[in-house]
């Protein structure tokens, strides 16, 4: 059976095991879209144990941090692919976001975040006078 090896791959994994980090930034993949009056955030984070995520607003900006702490520490280690450390993530959320109404849930390696649109920033009806004849738009 015939084995590629990738010289740059072997380096990387004795960096990792030498200096106990990895070369790599640490990657939080997320989603995000808008349904109806909200957005919605998927942040997937596998492997991260629920205590360690740390999820604040400030001034409109939403931080995510969470940790995956590696397993089996006292272990020799063979293969060390997943990344491991502190992850970090901020989004700009704008103002016509309800920020104080954020709602957050952490199942299956996956957290969600659900962000309702502001009030101020819903479309509204608008009656229009003048004279006999009344009649609504949409402003």
């Amino acid at each position: 059976m015939l084995m590629r090896t990738d010289p740059f791959r072997e380096l990387d994994r004795f960096t990792d095991a030498v200096f106990g980090a990895t070369g790599r930034p640490l990657v939080m993949p997320i989603d995000a879209y808008r349904e109806g009056d909200s957005f919605y955030v998927h942040f997937d984070l596998p492997g991260v144990d629920i205590d360690s995520i740390d999820l604040t607003v400030e001034q409109h900006v939403l931080t995510v941090r969470a940790e995956r702490r590696p397993k089996g520490e006292a272990a020799e280690r063979l293969v060390t692919e997943r990344p491991q450390g502190v992850f970090t993530r901020q989004l700009f959320l704008g103002d016509t976001l309800d920020v104080d109404n954020l709602k957050a849930d952490y199942e299956a390696g996956v957290l969600t975040v659900e962000i309702p649109v502001a009030e101020q920033a819903k479309p509204r009806r608008v009656v229009v006078g003048g004279g006999s004849d009344r009649r609504e738009i949409n402003a």
